[in-house]
């Protein structure tokens, strides 16, 4: 299969700037050999986000609406049947794909998507439902259930969020975006630029830090947050989290129980139209990113790497980069962030995952229909 598009695959020039609020420096300059080939496997159309089942086959979301079940030893892709309507457009349509970890025994993956409401308006849902694989190669979905809704839903076709992630506990997190309204992000009678934290059916644990107020508020750990992207937990089981900025300002963020992380209020970017948002260092009553990017990188997808094939980079953490065309590698010391090195893909890269081989996997999600790649990592001999 030939590279897509303009895959180039060398280091971005580090004079780019990158702005850490722990005071690390940097990203190092490189030079020799990249560490690792990129092999294209397949493609897709407007992939979003994949997720590998316990038999090695991967699961891809593509945008418009479709789950595809990709078989590694046949190098083939069979549709998922069953899977929700989608309100497709803007940034909105399939989102998340997640197995329960317990799938091997019940059989429950989680979707999210972008689902019309009353008029123009739109929201994102979290469902559960079991997946029934069949002897071609495909399967469906069955007894679908919504577990969990933005509320409210409103105009607009950006800023969903709807990333989903297990922890070791079993406990059900989703990141709910602000949907480009500002405001909502500090308002407790909505669940819209928060993240979520549920039990695997979508009732609220009762320790959540905001459950004694009742309705959406129960739901939330943490609320401030502009437009969620990527979540993944670190070794030692902390939530690290990514979002984009306005006009510059792109954060990574630890997740810190009932923190307020204080968007639309603070930012260290700026709003479009050129009024200014007081940085964070002004109102220290706010939870600091870890790190912010200006320029931005465009953070989506977030995997921490806790495999043995690129032995160097267990416990990074790996963002992938939409206008800045990158995949971006961050060093973690305890609760701080650094940026550690910058690979330039040359194409939007919107998902990434480590596959039970300790490959890395990378959708790019392409310009075109059918555009879309699925890559495959490995360490360079």
């Amino acid at each position: 299969m030939p590279l897509p598009h303009r895959l180039r695959l060398a280091l971005l020039p580090t004079l780019l700037t990158v702005a850490a609020c722990s005071g690390a420096a940097p990203p190092e300059a490189a030079s020799g050999a990249l560490p690792f080939t990129a092999t294209p496997v397949h493609r897709f159309d407007e992939p979003w986000a994949m997720a590998f089942l316990p038999d090695g086959r991967l699961l891809v979301t593509e945008k418009r609406g479709q789950l595809q079940l990709f078989d590694f030893k046949t190098g083939k892709a069979k549709r998922i049947s069953g899977v929700p309507e989608v309100a497709y457009g803007g940034q909105g349509g399939f989102g998340d794909v997640l197995p329960h970890p317990q799938f091997a025994q019940n059989h429950w993956v989680y979707l999210s998507y972008a689902e019309a409401g009353e008029g123009d308006t739109r929201g994102a849902a979290v469902a559960r439902a079991k997946l029934v694989l069949d002897a071609a190669g495909g399967g469906a979905l069955q007894d679908l259930q919504v577990i969990w809704r933005q509320v409210p839903k409103v105009s607009g076709q950006g800023h969903y969020g709807h990333r989903l992630a297990f922890d070791r506990d079993g406990k059900l997190w989703i990141s709910s975006s602000e949907r480009q309204k500002f405001d909502p992000a500090q308002d407790m009678a909505s669940n819209l630029g928060k993240i979520i934290r549920l039990n695997d059916d979508g009732s609220v644990p009762p320790d959540n830090p905001f459950a004694a107020q009742g309705g959406v508020a129960a739901q939330v750990w943490s609320l401030g947050h502009r437009n969620i992207l990527g979540l993944a937990f670190d070794a030692q089981g902390r939530l690290w989290e990514h979002e984009m900025g306005p006009k510059g300002g792109d954060e990574l963020n630890l997740v810190e129980r009932g923190a307020n992380y204080g968007y639309p209020i603070v930012s260290n970017g700026d709003h479009y139209d050129g009024r200014p948002i007081p940085d964070h260092v002004t109102r220290p009553e706010f939870a600091a990113p870890k790190i912010t990017w200006t320029p931005v990188i465009s953070p989506a997808g977030f995997v921490i790497y806790s495999g043995s094939l690129f032995p160097d980079w267990k416990g990074d953490g790996f963002i992938g980069g939409l206008s800045s065309q990158s995949l971006v590698r961050v060093e973690f010391n305890g609760t701080q962030a650094r940026e550690a090195a910058r690979y330039d893909m040359g194409q939007r890269i919107r998902e990434i995952e480590q596959g039970p081989d300790g490959a890395l996997y990378l959708l790019e999600d392409g310009e075109d229909a059918g555009a879309g790649h699925l890559i495959k990592l490995t360490p360079k001999a």
